[in-house]
């Protein structure tokens, strides 16, 4: 009986260390990268601690790791920075509990917000469930989306099933996140066999294409060629000499990742079952440059370098030998889970006000037909080529974003054509401005300092609005032939 007590002290003993071991390797110390997280804030210790609603003292000792995150500031640092979450720990659950306080902390989750300790509890005894109700909140929000466009549809006289081929493929590439995971992976692998360098010039992709599918590459000065044109019987690529340097790059990538990323490209055009004819073959050439994108700018390097200059789209360009608007599109396609960048918004409007690209990771969403918002500063950019403007706004929902506009001129080659003239704009939600330097100067404090704009006019309701062009189309009008205004109604 005594050998049996012992066995069992010694057994009880085991296990007590067993659990403070395992509490021990539980506890997450991230001094150096909290401290680094409020440096790229441009954060004082004060201004974080009443982010995350502790004291000073409590974080300088997490700062210091004298202190482990406790459930509660897990779940802040979760709901404040979803972002910058990630580097805090690779643990999978870890990342879950992120992606489940920021989802449980949208506008459009009904009910009061739970207790840091509640969420932390929930995801930690019923992980499937966080799994699910994040998958569950995506798809609210993206039903959300598609209901906005059935409704702006019918409100300008247009059948949702009226979507041209070009339209059912910019909402696919909205609805799958702008993300195609398996184009990126196949893009970063060929890119490993190049080097470490970020930039890879034209002689090299030409080099590539040659040596991997046999291809020829001819550049040629006729300025009524198209920009790329392939002769599959000769396996010859002919490049339009008169485009930009960046622009004949990202053409010659588009073909190498063509032959490179076929079945990866066919499968998704397969598995997307698009039912307008032509809208298959559009799709083909959407993916195949999504790949040239990644190819040019890896996921990984690209997004390390975009945080490491807040996000300052020149030198990224610069650093990757690629155009403004290549970067400003490759920012808002870093959506992988786990890994995500900051959720941008990124459009291009042309001279005439027509959206030609859109893609959003906010709550933005933009006008699918119609015309957009007149408030926003990508309008104003298109007339002031290579001139970088920021603008702070704030939609009706009480969302305040920053965003930099830059209006572009793409040259032509010849006097005989006229250059392409757009604008491109990027911006992210208010949150993320100490990661964003063109936020830099905005008065993101001053209520009264941000630009009310709208989706489109007919679904704005704003009642007092200057640059009206038409009333909310769920709103009735009041006319009175007696008082004119900046419209001649007011809406009720």
């Amino acid at each position: 009986m005594e050998v049996q007590m012992q066995i069992c002290g010694i057994a009880k003993r085991n296990f007590a260390k067993y659990k403070a071991a395992m509490a021990r390797g539980n506890r997450l110390f991230v001094g150096g990268r909290l401290r680094q997280l409020r440096l790229d804030q441009r954060m004082d210790q004060a201004s974080m601690a009443r982010i995350l609603g502790i004291s000073v003292s409590y974080l300088s000792q997490l700062e210091n790791d004298d202190r482990p995150l406790t459930a509660k500031v897990k779940a802040a640092l979760a709901q404040a920075y979803p972002v910058d979450w990630a580097a805090f720990d690779d643990r999978e659950g870890e990342q879950l509990l992120g992606a489940f306080a920021h989802a449980l902390a949208q506008p459009d989750v009904i009910g009061p917000p739970l207790e840091p300790d509640r969420i932390e509890k929930l995801h930690l005894h019923y992980p499937e469930f966080a799994a699910r109700y994040v998958d569950l909140h995506r798809a609210f929000r993206q039903i959300n989306e598609r209901l906005n466009m059935v409704e702006e549809a019918i409100a300008n006289d247009m059948a949702a099933y009226a979507r041209m081929p070009w339209e059912m493929v910019r909402d696919w590439f909205h609805d799958n996140g702008n993300y195609i995971h398996e184009l990126d992976v196949a893009a970063e692998e060929l890119r490993a066999n190049t080097g470490p360098r970020d930039k890879i010039d034209e002689a090299e992709l030409i080099g590539m294409l040659r040596r991997l599918h046999g291809t020829e590459v001819i550049v040629e000065e006729s300025p009524g060629a198209p920009m790329r044109r392939y002769d599959a019987a000769a396996n010859r690529l002919f490049i339009n000499a008169a485009s930009p340097p960046e622009s004949r790059q990202f053409l010659i990538a588009y073909q190498l990742m063509r032959f490179s990323a076929r079945d990866q490209i066919d499968h998704i055009v397969s598995r997307a079952a698009l039912p307008a004819a032509g809208a298959d073959r559009l799709l083909e050439v959407g993916l195949a440059n999504y790949a040239a994108g990644a190819l040019m700018m890896p996921y990984q390097a690209f997004r390390a370098a975009a945080r490491s200059v807040r996000h300052d789209i020149d030198r990224l360009a610069r650093q990757f030998g690629v155009s403004f608007e290549q970067a400003c599109h490759r920012l808002s396609t870093l959506q992988r889970p786990g890994l995500r960048g900051i959720p941008f918004f990124f459009l291009r409007v042309d001279m005439a006000g027509n959206i030609t690209k859109r893609h959003s990771a906010t709550r933005l969403q933009f006008a699918r037909f119609g015309g957009a918002c007149p408030l926003w500063i990508v309008h104003e950019a298109v007339a002031i080529p290579d001139r970088i403007i920021t603008q702070l706004s704030e939609t009706p929902d009480g969302v305040r974003y920053v965003s930099m506009a830059r209006g572009l001129v793409k040259p032509s080659g010849s006097y005989s054509r006229a250059p392409r003239r757009y604008a491109v704009a990027l911006g992210c939600e208010v949150e993320h401005a100490g990661n964003f330097i063109y936020a830099d100067g905005l008065q993101l404090r001053d209520e009264a300092a941000a630009t009310p704009i709208g989706v489109t006019c007919r679904l704005c309701p704003r009642r007092e609005c200057d640059q009206r062009a038409f009333p909310p189309t769920d709103r009735p009008i009041r006319v009175d032939p007696e008082t004119r205004d900046i419209v001649p109604y007011a809406i009720e």
